[in-house]
């Protein structure tokens, strides 16, 4: 009886996260050589920089394994930076 190999994906998963931080990179890029603005925009920016902040740390670091305390340390660590700058954006932008 012959079995067949298990099947590999087209694109290894590690692969198609580099991709995406690539173009999350072009895309921000882009935005700042249109000359666009505004608060908007810039809580955009603001979020997909926290996402591939989020990406490398699952994908490249390895957290994505890892549960309990580290997972925590790594969220405030995006997190808290990411809020106080938002909020500086809008305080910003307020008055």
């Amino acid at each position: 009886m012959t079995t067949k190999p298990p099947t590999q994906p087209l694109i290894r998963p590690c692969t198609l996260v580099y991709l995406m931080l690539v173009t999350l990179t072009i895309v921000t890029w882009a935005t700042a050589r249109m000359g666009l603005s505004g608060l908007s925009l810039s809580l955009v920016v603001l979020g997909i920089a926290l996402f591939k902040g989020h990406l490398l740390a699952d994908w490249f670091m390895g957290l994505r394994f890892i549960t309990g305390w580290w997972r925590w340390v790594i969220a405030v660590w995006l997190l808290l930076p990411g809020g106080l700058i938002a909020l500086g954006f809008v305080l910003s932008y307020r008055g």
